[in-house]
């Protein structure tokens, strides 16, 4: 059976009556399991993680986006992460049977019925893209919400790939394909948010950082955040990030206070971390867990 994981995230993290309704929303139209989800009110921003059959996610990330579009106008909505829409992004990603070109139509299909019936301008991105420059969600998100409402009407090169260009309350929506990405923020023990922000520019690919690596520094509370997402966890490894925020955290004086994954995360991530910190140089393997080997039983 094919399985799809789709994680889209919705410009809400402080009204739990809307939060309800949109993972209400989102049960009643699908059979697709919500594995997962975090509203942040810092960053105002819900995250949901769906995994199901293609068509089931396909089912539940519509529902998710009208809903979310009825319910937030985004002239009102403030939060620390970038965003351009009541449905910010909506990434589909391979899990078993499936494979990164099928997840592109699914997110083509989506992004046209989106426009097409709620009048919503979408956006393709990562594995989707129709242009190189699209397949960074950064460069779609410039200027975030504000920006876009004047520029999708008048620079060519912010023209969405579906819809109008114009925004209506609900802003735009990007949707796309990618390989699965982990979501991990450091917070450091002070409130000096520029020190949060140098050391996210420091460590990001962009900036001659860690390759599969975006970050930013945001100021939460009571302490401040280097936010980013790994995008493989296989050739950067969280505890090689871990460390190296650690040692720029200490030129600041400050230090890490803790970390937190958002949203799901591979077993085999932790585990590199678990083998870099225990330094099991080989010494080990990993069919030597035993929950790996009962479920080997079943």
């Amino acid at each position: 059976m094919a399985l799809v994981e789709l994680v889209p995230n919705f410009s809400e993290g402080r009204r739990q009556d809307v939060i309800d309704k949109i993972l209400a929303a989102m049960k009643e139209a699908s059979t697709a399991k919500i594995i997962d989800s975090r509203a942040d009110p810092d960053h105002n921003r819900l995250v949901v993680t769906i995994v199901g059959e293609p068509e089931e996610t396909f089912k539940a990330g519509f529902a998710g986006i009208k809903t979310a579009a009825e319910l937030i106008d985004m002239d009102e909505h403030q939060g620390e992460h970038p965003r351009v829409g009541a449905t910010d992004v909506v990434p589909f990603v391979p899990v078993t049977g499936i494979t990164i070109e099928e997840c592109t139509e699914l997110a083509k299909r989506l992004a046209k019925k989106v426009s097409d019936e709620l009048g919503v301008p979408t956006y393709l991105y990562e594995a989707a893209a129709t242009r190189p420059d699209r397949e960074n969600l950064a460069n779609i998100r410039k200027g975030q919400y504000e920006g876009l409402k004047e520029a999708i009407k008048t620079d060519p090169d912010r023209k969405p790939d579906f819809g109008p260009s114009e925004l209506p309350k609900a802003g735009a929506t990007v949707i796309g394909a990618r390989e699965f990405l982990i979501a991990y923020n450091i917070y450091l023990n002070t409130d000096d948010v520029e020190i949060a922000k140098t050391i996210g520019r420091n460590i990001r690919h962009k900036n001659g950082g860690f390759a599969y690596c975006k970050s930013m520094g945001f100021a939460t509370k009571p302490y401040v955040q280097v936010s980013m997402n790994l995008t493989n966890y296989k050739e950067t490894p969280m505890a090689m990030v871990v460390e190296t925020v650690r040692n720029e955290a200490r030129r600041y004086g400050v230090a890490i206070t803790e970390t937190e994954v958002y949203g799901m995360i591979p077993v085999d991530a932790l585990l590199d971390a678990a083998e870099y910190y225990l330094q099991l140089n080989g010494k080990w393997n990993r069919s030597q867990i035993i929950e790996k080997k009962l479920t080997e039983m079943e």
